[in-house]
């Protein structure tokens, strides 16, 4: 395996950062997960802007323009030959002091690997996922930003950790509020009476690339979106959920804490949105070679 790192193609092996590095000390930087499908990048644009508008909310002044950071990640896919597959790119503030202060490291590093993932078993995309509440809070944003996709990534994985506990692949959090804000690493769709519900970015959700995929689908669909705050209560009630990220894609979800959700079978609008996702996914997006 081909990894990008600060400029060069390097052997997996010699792929290393100091231990210095305040993205390691701290979780100081930010990241990005980007899918290949057919030997294309899907939407690559939309995801390097958002890793840059991250990376702007934590002051961390990238000395690479988008365009460059594309063409790196289509040079390490290219270098790597996949036709399908998984990229992680990774910008930490850099090597500096033991302090916490980001100022003393002078670069940031940047890291892109282009491997392969797998989040949940094939036969769960065919009968769907029993999922849990969290007792993990998101974080209010005056605490921490949901919209920054930074390194420190501890309240997803203590939620998701939860989940593994109570036998279930993944988790839905809740903000202060009681709000539903998204799962552990998936944004979350349901579907009333025909209408098509995701909470609100301001409830704690992140803006996710897939997320805002599945809401252009679903005018070209002509089912109606609305952006709301939602409960527990509303997700029991629901006709249909499914759950979208990079990784996960668009996935059915049945049952939420013990309560089976429509038919507790992946319903026809859920169907609709996996076969125009995949078409929409299989067909566009940058090519790198």
């Amino acid at each position: 395996m081909k990894i990008w790192l600060d400029g060069k193609l390097v052997d997996e092996s010699e792929a290393k950062v100091s231990v210095f590095d305040h993205g390691l000390l701290y979780g100081d930087g930010v990241f990005e997960g980007i899918r290949i499908y057919n030997g294309r990048i899907f939407r690559l644009e939309e995801h390097i802007h958002r890793l840059f508008d991250s990376a702007k909310a934590i002051i961390l002044n990238l000395p690479w323009t988008q365009d460059e950071v594309c063409k790196f990640t289509c040079e390490t896919v290219a270098a790597n030959g996949l036709k399908d597959g998984y990229i992680r790119l990774v910008v930490t503030r850099g090597a500096g002091e033991l302090g916490l202060n980001p100022y003393l490291c002078p670069k940031p590093s940047m890291f892109i690997i282009a491997s392969t993932i797998k989040l949940y078993p094939d036969e769960t995309y065919r009968d769907g996922l029993a999922i849990i509440t969290c007792a993990t809070r998101r974080p209010a944003p005056g605490a921490l930003m949901p919209q920054v996709k930074s390194l420190n990534y501890l309240n997803n994985i203590m939620a998701k950790v939860e989940a593994i506990q109570a036998n279930a692949l993944e988790a839905v959090m809740l903000n202060e509020q009681g709000y539903v804000a998204e799962c552990t690493g998936d944004n979350l769709f349901l579907l009333k009476k025909g209408v098509l519900l995701t909470p609100l970015i301001s409830d704690g959700a992140l803006d996710g690339i897939t997320r805002a995929v599945i809401i252009e689908l679903a005018e070209k669909l002509g089912v109606p979106v609305k952006e709301c705050s939602l409960t527990r209560y509303d997700i029991f009630t629901a006709d249909e959920c499914f759950l979208t990220g990079t990784a996960a894609e668009v996935i059915p979800v049945v049952a939420l804490d013990r309560r089976i959700i429509g038919t507790g079978k992946p319903g026809p609008f859920t169907a609709r949105f996996l076969e125009a996702f995949h078409e929409l996914a299989t067909s566009t997006g940058t090519p790198y070679a």
